[in-house]
């Protein structure tokens, strides 16, 4: 690669990441709050604590940011371990929105999106339509960013021997370690899963090799909330434990069906000839499939964590301390 070729793809990823930044702010912007008070609020009900986990996710475009809530959350006492399982998993869904998005494949209406969300944010005068810019210029961005790198890895994808190092990834710990430190790294599932799919629309890494990648990126994701849990009680250590052993389990799962059926043939058929949106499918099946497949056994994932992670006395008394406080508080509300 030339040194032209390789400061393109660091100003394509750098725009890339600017412009999920923008995005994410926009919408957290423009709804987060809302988001948050929706969240404190709705998660008594399995089912609609999984909705609302993806719903935050979807407007936030960031499940390690729900789970920081949610960690934020269950530490002071406002939500329970067990009301922390259904968001957990519904973030896990929420953030395959992104994916989807960069699937659409929209880099010749791009530079029109950045231009006309820009105009948004310099002339109008209300703060949700300049939220609404944001979010506008932001997508605009990221799809430039996208453009930028995949025609700087162009040269990359004609050398065959960056191909034959390409093809290790189809080993399924290979990539899954390849995919859990480089979303460690950057502490962003959805940046890491977007250049994944950058890569593998330029031809740079085969649907296959991806597949394990993508595992490992569910993995990645959980460092962000581990590092959030540092200082805080055996509770929000406890929600940590949760998310790691959801995408745990869900890799697991997933990588046996890909190595003992045709599921990366099937995922494939759905979109020939765009692997970008093949990894988006991949992501969105392996996240409400993991979910489905845990949604039974939350309790059980709660009662794993607790016994991982078993109360110190005087951690459980202001618990239970804390607890009490807040119920006085519910019933204040309510009377």
């Amino acid at each position: 690669m030339e040194y032209r070729n390789f400061f393109a793809l660091l100003g394509g990823l750098a725009l890339f990441l600017y412009g999920m930044h923008q995005m994410s702010e926009g919408l957290n912007a423009a709804a987060g709050e809302k988001m948050k008070q929706i969240l404190e609020r709705l998660t008594k009900n399995h089912f609609l604590g999984v909705g609302v986990g993806a719903a935050v996710t979807a407007v936030i475009q960031s499940s390690s940011a729900t789970t920081v809530m949610v960690v934020g959350f269950v530490n002071s006492g406002m939500m329970t371990l067990r009301q922390a399982v259904w968001i957990i998993m519904g973030a896990n869904i929420g953030t395959t929105i992104t994916g989807q998005l960069i699937a659409l494949d929209a880099g010749a209406v791009a530079p029109l999106l950045a231009f006309l969300g820009v105009v948004l944010i310099l002339f109008a005068g209300k703060d949700r339509i300049r939220y609404i810019g944001e979010i506008v210029a932001g997508l605009g961005i990221l799809f430039i960013g996208m453009d930028m790198m995949g025609e700087a890895m162009q040269p990359l994808c004609d050398s065959q021997v960056f191909l034959q190092a390409m093809t290790k990834f189809e080993h399924p710990l290979l990539g899954i370690l390849a995919g859990a430190a480089f979303t460690a790294a950057i502490q962003s599932s959805s940046a890491s899963v977007g250049i994944l799919q950058t890569l593998a629309q330029g031809g740079a890494v085969s649907f296959a090799g991806a597949v394990y990648v993508l595992f490992g990126q569910n993995i990645g994701t959980c460092i962000t909330a581990v590092l959030a849990a540092i200082g805080t009680g055996r509770n929000a250590k406890r929600t940590t434990i949760i998310h790691l052993s959801f995408n745990l389990i869900g890799t697991v799962v997933f990588t046996v069906l890909c190595m003992t059926t045709p599921l990366v043939s099937l995922v494939a058929q759905l979109t020939p000839g765009r692997p970008a949106a093949q990894i988006a499918n991949m992501h969105t099946i392996f996240n409400i499939g993991t979910t489905l497949l845990l949604l039974p056994a939350g309790n059980l994932l709660a009662g794993m964590a607790e016994h991982l992670l078993p109360d110190k006395k005087s951690e459980s008394l202001a618990a239970e301390q804390r607890k009490a406080a807040c119920k006085k508080v519910e019933d204040v509300w309510n009377s």
